[in-house]
């Protein structure tokens, strides 16, 4: 048989710090349209509508994804949180990673490095 290869998903994440405070903001998710079915296609609206669940590691090591935050859709609140923040114990440099799955099941990673003082 033939073996398909797909396209990756596009995720724009922005990272603002203050301090130690560091606040992380989902601001695009894009899927290439040709691994969609045309009906969900004709359904999203908006490009948040892709995203069926998204989570963060706030101190990722190179080792396992930790999930210590997530915002997931669920049938009495369809909206998904688009912004998070989360404060530091210590000053340093981080590695942020983020998880989203969009609502095929694909599962889409960011990893940001930020510096708090």
């Amino acid at each position: 048989g033939e073996i398909t290869f797909f396209e990756l998903a596009a995720l724009d994440v922005t990272a603002k710090t203050a301090g130690r405070n560091v606040t992380l903001e989902l601001t695009n998710f894009v899927i290439p349209p040709d691994d969609v079915p045309e009906d969900v296609r004709k359904s999203v609206k908006h490009w948040d509508q892709w995203v069926d669940y998204w989570a963060v590691d706030w101190n990722y090591r190179d080792d396992t994804f930790h999930n210590e935050w997530q915002s997931y859709r669920t049938r009495k609140d369809p909206g998904i949180q688009k912004q998070v923040s989360h404060k530091y114990e210590e000053s340093g440099t981080y590695t942020i990673v983020v998880k989203v799955i969009d609502i095929l099941g694909n599962d889409t990673t960011k990893a940001l490095q930020v510096e708090v003082v």
